[in-house]
């Protein structure tokens, strides 16, 4: 076996825990990266996952590679990373592929889509399918090579100030959300809006907006939307699995070492499952503080399902259509979401379905 694929099969920590390799290490010169995220510090889980990566960066390299985390607007907007990446201001970034959908819609399949893959499958076709291959030469004009960054596992629906029985009840609102469920929304006179997280509360207990989505119980209680707004919906139909990148600038990527590649590799995939589990824990804690603090817990309608996912099989269709970029990468995602969903079908929904109808 070659040295680079034992490394990468078994793990730089492990390697190194076994005694196997300290010249790893020690022949490395030392590496001071700096990454901008897209999200406050107050959010333990998503702004956390990159700390958990530079404190794994850190600790395989005995100290020698370190990755100093700055929150959203500490170096550059929230939702200025990529340009950030891309012109070498930092050498990486943390953040939520969907929120550049305004410079090309196919940054959104690299994160999540309205009824598209869930969490589980958006790591088996980044990984095991074509995903990372066809995100990697999309971003290659951006000068960024990327690696999954954690996953939320499927979304809450928001928070709003009046009941939403029907789509018609949903004209005029204004509602934070990404922007490619804004587009689905837009048709049934939604008025998105695209904010950060930090200047969700502010909006939303002043008026700005009629509605807001954020993640999920646990970070929403953080974030303290259930005082302002009494309706929590479910589920977050335009984000069911979105995974998170690290983007790193290309140039900085290729001055790495084949070793020191390996152990960003190595410590984003930790933070990548990490992610996962920790809201796996704590938002089934949070939903039932939330509820017990008065929240009202409501499912979408079926017309509001149905109407959304109408509207968003045309987008997508408009944009096959017309952008040969987002074509190239949704014509595989579609076809291994269908594949996925016939697996699914007979077995995680059936098992899934039948447990939560228990009382254990």
């Amino acid at each position: 076996m070659e040295r680079r694929s034992f490394i990468h099969g078994a793990g730089i920590a492990g390697v190194l825990a076994a005694g196997a390799a300290p010249a790893v290490v020690h022949a490395q010169a030392n590496v001071r990266w700096r990454l901008a995220s897209s999200f406050p510090k107050s959010l333990d889980t998503i702004f956390g996952t990159a700390e958990v990566f530079a404190k794994q960066v850190s600790d395989m390299t005995g100290g020698k590679f370190q990755i100093s985390v700055h929150a959203g607007g500490e170096l550059m907007p929230a939702f200025g990373v990529v340009d950030g990446v891309q012109g070498a201001t930092v050498e990486m970034a943390h953040t939520a592929p969907y929120y550049f959908y305004g410079k090309d819609p196919t940054f959104c399949l690299g994160c999540a889509v309205p009824f598209g893959l869930n969490a589980r499958q958006m790591t088996a076709w980044t990984y095991e399918g074509n995903g990372l291959k066809l995100m990697r030469e999309f971003y290659a004009k951006y000068n960024i090579v990327n690696l999954p960054g954690g996953n939320t596992g499927a979304q809450m629906g928001g928070w709003f100030r009046k009941e939403i029985k029907s789509v018609a009840d949903l004209k005029g609102l204004k509602f934070r959300t990404n922007p490619f469920c804004g587009r689905v929304l837009e048709s049934f006179g939604v008025v998105p809006q695209s904010l950060p997280g930090s200047d969700l509360y502010p909006a939303l207990e002043k008026g700005t907006l009629d509605a807001v989505e954020w993640v999920g119980p646990y970070d929403d209680q953080k974030l303290g939307f259930n005082k302002v707004a009494p309706f929590y919906y479910y589920p977050g139909w335009w984000e069911g699995g979105p995974q998170l990148d690290f983007y790193i600038n290309s140039k900085a990527w290729e001055g790495l070492s084949a070793d020191y590649k390996a152990v960003i590799e190595a410590a984003a995939s930790h933070a990548h499952v990490s992610m996962t589990a920790k809201y796996d824990v704590k938002n089934p804690i949070a939903l039932k503080q939330l509820v017990g603090a008065g929240t009202k817990l409501r499912p979408f309608s079926q017309d509001v399902m149905k109407a959304a996912f109408k509207s968003a099989q045309q987008i997508y269709a408009d944009l096959s259509a017309t952008n040969p970029e987002w074509k190239k990468v949704y014509t595989d995602y579609a076809k291994f979401l269908a594949e996925e969903n016939l697996w699914f079908r007979f077995t995680e929904s059936t098992f899934d379905r039948f447990m939560q109808a228990q009382k254990l």
